[in-house]
């Protein structure tokens, strides 16, 4: 929606009967989403050269 998508693609992208349950996804995840830390950020990576 932020690219401009229009809400009832992503209703029918996610497979929602109704609209308003992929407003009430839609408002949760830009809420949410910006506040929670990925867990990938948690992750210790190790780059070992092959040989």
């Amino acid at each position: 929606m932020e690219a401009g998508t229009d809400i009832r693609i992503i209703q029918v992208l996610l497979g929602h009967r109704s609209l308003a349950t992929t407003i009430l996804y839609a408002q949760v995840s830009t809420a949410v989403i910006g506040r929670t830390a990925s867990p990938f950020d948690q992750l210790r990576m190790e780059i070992t050269a092959p040989g």
